[in-house]
């Protein structure tokens, strides 16, 4: 019951805080802006960015730029624009997932833009609008359309030259295999993100990678390595340069939290929560508090301490929580929170009293996923109330959307308690059907979790391979630059060796000069290339210190430089040792030819 409840304020707010801006100032801030905006890119941009940041502030306002971004791209007939405004719109209606009016608005718009890009063969912008309804076909959930339009994505950006955009796709296939339990496959994806990010440097595709592989290995149960990931995603940031980042900060804080939630380290995701809390107060936004309110709460239900959820649900920060979920349009959310409360302290009256007020919500306005929470949440308290024909009638309800969205859990769950209650009414032949429908779905579930572990053995595997490979790229590279500089060792010592052998004939000194002003050029050259590297261990290539390391070297080298070209090229042109050495070199070359030939 209790993770039920979590699952379900997740589904409905993980996207809004992921898009989080700003509060009044920035959003002050960014209509200043807008009306600025020299050309009508300019006003896209900033419609864009307004609207979908107004999604968690004021959601008529969100309503209002979204339709005015709509209208000033239509009216450019500007086709890649208007792509843009269709898929921001779909974009900020996806942050609600959670909902059906919001999933079929986001399809409604993504679908306008894929068929004017269609329309107009803009083939980075029709694989772009693929991408968006692959991922919102996982909210519905519907799976299988899900992999097509991915799929149909794949097609098209593959003949473009965006490897962004190809990194994106494969994050989105991450994403589908991961919901279809093809956890190899989906960790395989996720990993060709990783290095398409690391390839082309973009920061934010980069991220966009580590936060996917965090999810992956939170899915398997891997929580350490779900940590690492994200907190290197958190540390993208700093080479990101977009405005929302100190906001996006905060809700990385709040989410790393909750991985330490399900790691059961619960002292220090409360530490996470509060300073996520913190952070959110220093920024003057408000909203952003609420992820870390919601997980606080979440905390007290996972550890069993419904006394304290319900004192911190009535606090001051559950007031700030339940008004944001009541002006946002999901009073049916408080209400469902209110109910799993009292539930759990017994307390039937009130319990019954708040979830019969959120039952319409969620009959009518929710996702599967969310209607087999609460119904499987009400179906607890009537079992635990000895109303088992109601009990019963709601768990059957559990079952039938579990099997009509493929969720095996869920289904397995609902078959247990269905078993149960028809032998607590004295049902067997019934009771037998459900234990039976149990245990087939209980082998199910336990082959995935076998899936799962080997998941998790094969995606060591994969990491230990990669790593393998970049050791062996590491190497084969230091090899390489070994016999580049075994080269110019012996390229720079054949040339002293020329230039000493022109020395001993008759050379014009204009030569003689030419040729030693690259020698002495090259040698110096190479001992700055020596030091360099070396320095690197100590500098870590910190920009100033490398400069004063270099200063200091110029110093003492550049001067040495000088003054032994100079001498050596003096003694070769002006003495005549090394001239006369030639002539009796040649000389005695020449007699010990004849010898040979008598």
């Amino acid at each position: 019951m209790r993770r039920h409840f979590s699952l379900l304020l997740l589904l409905l707010f993980a996207s809004v805080y992921v898009q989080a801006q700003a509060q009044a100032a920035a959003v002050d801030s960014m209509k200043r802006a807008l009306a600025k905006a020299p050309d009508i890119a300019g006003k896209v941009y900033w419609l864009d960015v307004l609207s979908r940041t107004l999604m968690n502030v004021d959601m008529q306002e969100a309503e209002k730029y979204g339709n005015q971004l709509i209208e000033i791209a239509e009216e450019s007939r500007d086709r890649k624009l208007m792509v843009t405004a269709y898929i921001s719109n779909g974009n900020r209606c996806s942050y609600f997932a959670g909902t059906k009016d919001f999933i079929n608005r986001s399809i409604d718009y993504y679908n306008k833009a894929l068929d004017i890009a269609k329309q107009n063969r803009l083939d980075e912008e029709t694989g772009k609008a693929l991408l968006k309804l692959s991922s919102i076909n996982l909210a519905v959930p519907d799976n299988d359309k899900a992999l097509s339009y991915a799929n149909q994505a794949f097609s098209i950006i593959s003949t473009v030259n965006n490897d962004s955009l190809k990194a994106e796709s494969y994050n989105v296939f991450g994403d589908v295999y991961l919901v279809r339990n093809d956890k190899i496959l989906a960790l395989r994806n996720y990993l060709i993100a990783l290095r398409l990010a690391e390839d082309i440097k973009n920061a934010s595709v980069l991220r966009a990678a580590n936060v996917n592989l965090s999810g992956f290995y939170s899915n398997i149960g891997d929580y350490d390595r779900a940590i690492d990931y994200y907190i290197r995603a958190m540390k993208n940031l700093d080479d990101i340069k977009e405005r929302n980042v100190p906001y996006v900060r905060v809700v990385d804080i709040s989410s790393i939290g909750n991985l330490y939630a399900q790691k059961k380290n619960y002292d220090l995701a409360i530490s996470y929560f509060k300073r996520s809390i913190a952070m959110a107060d220093s920024l003057k936004f408000s909203n952003l508090k609420i992820p870390a309110y919601i997980n606080l709460l979440n905390q007290y239900l996972r550890s069993d301490e419904p006394k304290e959820a319900l004192a911190y649900f009535n606090s001051s920060s559950g007031k700030e929580l339940r008004e944001f979920l009541n002006k946002f349009g999901f009073a049916g959310v408080v209400d469902q929170a209110y109910g799993v409360i009292y539930g759990a302290l017994n307390q039937f009256d009130s319990s019954m009293y708040f979830f019969q007020r959120a039952y319409p919500f969620f009959d009518r306005s929710t996702n599967p996923g969310n209607q087999m929470n609460f119904f499987a949440q009400l179906a607890d308290v009537y079992k635990k109330m000895g109303k088992y024909d109601t009990a019963i009638a709601l768990y059957t309800r559990v079952k039938e959307v579990a099997d009509r969205v493929g969720q095996l859990e869920p289904a397995r769950s609902a078959a247990k308690h269905l078993d149960s209650l028809y032998l607590e009414k004295g049902n067997f032949q019934m009771a037998s059907k459900f234990n039976g429908i149990y245990y087939e779905l209980k082998d199910s579930v336990e082959k995935l979790n076998k899936e799962k572990e080997l998941a998790q053995v094969e995606a060591t595997d994969e990491q230990m391979r990669l790593a393998r490979i970049e050791k062996e790229k590491e190497e084969a590279k230091r090899k390489r630059y070994n016999l580049q500089y075994l080269g110019i060792t012996i390229g720079i010592t054949a040339l002293f060796v020329v230039l000493v052998m022109l020395g001993m004939f008759k050379v014009s000194a204009t030569t003689i000069k030419m040729i030693g002003f690259f020698a002495f050029l090259m040698f110096f050259e190479f001992i700055f290339l020596i030091f360099k590297k070396t320095i690197y261990s100590i500098t870590h290539g910190e920009p100033l210190k490398d400069l004063l390391f270099m200063i200091a070297l110029a110093a003492l080298l550049l001067p040495l430089h000088h003054w032994l070209e100079h001498k050596v090229i003096h003694y070769l042109t002006s003495h005549n040792r090394l001239t006369e050495a030639g002539s009796q070199l040649r000389n005695r070359l020449f007699n010990r030819k004849k010898a040979d030939g008598h």
